[in-house]
Order: structure tokens, then C-alpha cells, then sequence
């Protein structure tokens, strides 16, 4: 597979991954996008060294959208400092089955995982593991039953969007599993797309801001009743 790459420079690498594929997987001959870039780095690369890939942040594997990975450990470093103090800000659209009650809102809730199911849930705070999880949503448009919203990530937690949005009542349209499947729906894949991706430069603190445009029209498609 040939990586669809936005940016490329000595110290990273932005690309967009496509609904489908791993961000990172351990199963043999399951392509990911660390396996399909590593390929790519070593195929340009003169010295033909085993290159170095860092992976900064995951996108599910039914998501597409964008993804920054370091090609050295210092960019690595800079990059994993940004994403938990500051400046590193990960945009998502997605289609709600369902419109909030509220408009525009910050969720904050407790998820735990289970590795088991490879799978999170929402649970109290004095739970063991548990995790906060926040972001911020915005509806921008609606078509009944369905809504259209903006969501920003605020924490970084495993199926995090999926899961409180779905706990709020209005789960992302094609989750199969975390939403309800209703009658109305026809969406078989999952509705939610890493569309910004915005961060400063791990060596010359350059303000970096990548968009990714997502399916056009996508609530004028829609077949309801």
C-alpha cells in the first residue's frame, strides 16, 4: 500500500490513514500504518538502515484520518510531551445518530478498559484504572434523526469519542459496538473522521495545522423516513 503522506521532513511524517487499516497491530501479516511506513521511509532512504517510526497517537481502527509520527527519538520525545501538557490538538466530525439536547457542550466522564473485549466503558471515579476522559462537541447541523458535530479531544483515552458520545445517548451512526442499531439506520461503517490535527514543529517549534476534508454532503445522502 502506498501511504498517503501530507508532510514529510527528517523529524516527522503526517499522513492520512484510511478507514480499515491499524494504526499499529501485533498480528502477523496484518498491514498497519507503522509496517506501511517503515516500507516507505527504507525504500527512500540511501543507507537502507532499519528506519526508526514512532507512533504519538492512535486513530481506531474503523476511523479515518490524520496521524503524525516521529522519525527520530527527539521529535518522538517533543511530540509525547506536546500531547499530554500542551499545544498538541486532535479535531474530529462525526455523524450522531440522534441529536443532543444540548447544542454545544465538554463531556467528562470515568472510562475503564477491558482488553479482554478490546472494549471501554464508563464507570465511576474511584473505580481501579479508570481514567478521565473530556471533550468538547458542537453541533454544526442536523437532519433528523441524525446530527453533524465537531468534537475536540481533550484527553486521549482508548474508544474515548465512541464511548461517551454513546453514553450521552447520541452514539457515532455505524458504531456496531457501542451504538444501538435502530430501525432508521442504513450506515454500515462507522461515521467519525480525524479531520485536524494541529501541533508545533518537535525541532523548529513551527505551528503546524493539518485539515483532512471528510465526505461531502454527507447529512444530504442520508435516506430517512
Amino acid at each position: 500500500m502506498t501511504p498517503d503522506i501530507l508532510f514529510e521532513d527528517p523529524d516527522i511524517i503526517v499522513c492520512r490513514k484510511p478507514s480499515g487499516v491499524p494504526t499499529q497491530s501485533s498480528r502477523i501479516g496484518t498491514p498497519d500504518m507503522v509496517s506501511i511506513l517503515k516500507n516507505h521511509i527504507y525504500k527512500n532512504s540511501p543507507q537502507k538502515q532499519p528506519p526508526y517510526l514512532a507512533v504519538i497517537h492512535r486513530l481506531d481502527q474503523p476511523v479515518e484520518g490524520l496521524l503524525v509520527f516521529a522519525k527520530t527519538q527527539a521529535a518522538a520525545k517533543n511530540l509525547n510531551k506536546q500531547l499530554t501538557e500542551y499545544g498538541f490538538g486532535k479535531h474530529y466530525r462525526a455523524l450522531l445518530d440522534g441529536i443532543p439536547s444540548c447544542p454545544e457542550g465538554d463531556l467528562e466522564d470515568y472510562l475503564i478498559k477491558d482488553s479482554r473485549t478490546n472494549s471501554s466503558r464508563i464507570c465511576s471515579s474511584n473505580t481501579a484504572g479508570a481514567k478521565k476522559a473530556l471533550l468538547h462537541y458542537k453541533v454544526i447541523e442536523t437532519q433528523p434523526p441524525y446530527s453533524l458535530a465537531e468534537i475536540t479531544l481533550k484527553t486521549g483515552r482508548h474508544h474515548q469519542i465512541r464511548v461517551q458520545m454513546a453514553h450521552m445517548g447520541t452514539p457515532i451512526a455505524g458504531d456496531k459496538k457501542y451504538g444501538i442499531q435502530k430501525k432508521h439506520s442504513a450506515i454500515g461503517t462507522l461515521q467519525l473522521f480525524a479531520c485536524r490535527l494541529t501541533f508545533y514543529h518537535p525541532r523548529t517549534n513551527e505551528h503546524m495545522e493539518f485539515h483532512l476534508n471528510t465526505p461531502e454532503d454527507s447529512m444530504k445522502s442520508l435516506q430517512t423516513p
